[in-house]
């Protein structure tokens, strides 16, 4: 498992989150405990794992780092029966790259244990952004909840090879069921919708979901992905179509997870997975509001994705931004109360650490390297003279502001 930004100087000052997983995956650094109410509830929230030998051995390696290497401060970590995440901060800039210093730990860990504790290599995540400290934080922290609920509710948390959605084949993660609900409606708005249209029709989407009805989007537009957020907040059941697939051993970030293990999320992925980052393409997005129009019960052909020849139709503008077509009715009063074909076949990945938030792109230059706040494009291997990723300017003592993110 390796990640690893083009680039970037891995010497210079920042913070990252770091990811280690045991050989074989097996679960030698320790046990999972869920608590029990005295009703005979579980209780996912207060779930921890109580640490076998090794994983004691991993936390004192993992915690010696500092007296090894002056400059380097460990902030966070958790230790996960399989697998083991940590927070590092490289405070002052050191001779030999983070690698080393984690091959280190990683080494320490195999001498003492006695035997070859983790896998070659580990994932890394570079702090760039505003409020991302904090999520690193809070994402180490609820591992053991997160593998709770998981437990507890397997079948919401694997991804389907293929679930048949009409005539189409799709990757699946989530609730596969929510696609035979009786009563779905497609979330599309276009981007150039007025306010007062976009609050009136959210307000719609959002009163029939209250009643049992599943939104279904690709969240493309700005207005779609505030309907979905919306509905998110709310607890309301969402279809979501992706561009892309799911890699193995993904696990749904932020927002997602919680609705995935409330059984109120479902996540199509017409096409498969890629590791590169993409722009979606005009095509794409009228195949996937085709979609979205055929798990509604409408009547778009189901040609092969990327390839759609029919009208878009809640695209069609009538005089003014966001008003459909004459003869095309609000997705409200084109709710189909028949079933749409589902057919369940089998997991794909099992769980894992997978992709961790704020991990860039191979081949991608960082955003933060290649402008922060108005500073130019450093040279490739340096970092910006005078400039430290927002994570290190945070930890120094400068606020940082969340960003709210779609997930």
């Amino acid at each position: 498992m390796h990640q690893r930004c083009l680039h970037w100087d891995y010497r210079a000052r920042c913070i990252y989150l770091v990811t280690f997983v045991t050989r074989e995956r097996r679960p030698v650094l320790g046990e999972l405990e869920i608590p029990v109410s005295q009703d005979g509830t579980r209780l996912p929230e207060f779930a921890r794992v109580e640490p076998s030998e090794t994983g004691r051995i991993v936390e004192d390696c993992w915690s010696q780092i500092p007296a090894r290497w002056p400059g380097v401060s460990v902030l966070e970590h958790q230790l996960m029966p399989d697998h083991f995440h940590g927070v590092i901060f490289v405070r002052e800039p050191q001779e030999k790259p983070l690698g080393q210093i984690l091959r280190g730990f990683a080494a320490g860990c195999t001498s003492r244990a006695g035997f070859p504790v983790w896998q070659p290599g580990f994932h890394d995540s570079i702090l760039f952004r505003d409020g991302q400290l904090e999520n690193m934080r809070r994402y180490v922290l609820e591992n053991p909840r997160r593998l709770a609920l998981r437990r507890l509710h397997p079948d919401l948390f694997r991804a389907i090879r293929t679930l048949r959605v009409g005539e189409t084949d799709c990757a699946a993660f989530g609730n596969p069921f929510l696609v035979e609900r009786p009563e779905l409606l497609q979330v599309q708005c276009s981007r150039r919708i007025a306010p007062e249209d976009l609050a009136a029709r959210k307000a719609e989407w959002l009163a029939a979901a209250r009643h049992g009805a599943v939104l279904v989007s690709p969240c493309i537009s700005p207005g779609e992905k505030e309907v979905a957020r919306a509905a998110l907040t709310e607890g309301l059941p969402l279809v979501v179509l992706l561009e892309n697939g799911f890699a193995p051993g993904w696990k749904p970030p932020g927002a997602w997870f919680k609705a995935c293990a409330e059984g109120r999320l479902l996540l199509l992925a017409p096409w498969p997975h890629h590791a590169d980052k993409r722009t979606i393409t005009r095509e794409q997005c009228l195949a996937l509001n085709a979609l979205a129009e055929r798990i509604c019960g409408g009547d778009a052909p189901a040609n092969p994705p990327g390839k759609y020849a029919g009208p878009q139709h809640a695209s069609e503008l009538n005089g003014r931004s966001g008003v459909t077509s004459p003869g095309r009715l609000p997705a409200v009063a084109r709710a189909v109360a028949g079933e749409v074909p589902g057919k369940y076949a089998g997991p794909q990945h099992g769980n894992g650490p997978g992709n961790q938030p704020g991990a860039a792109s191979p081949g991608k230059q960082p955003a933060a390297i290649r402008a922060v706040a108005g500073h130019t494009c450093p040279a490739p291997g340096q970092a910006a003279p005078g400039r430290q990723p927002v994570a290190a300017r945070a930890v120094a003592g400068h606020t940082c502001p969340a960003k709210e993110d779609f997930s």
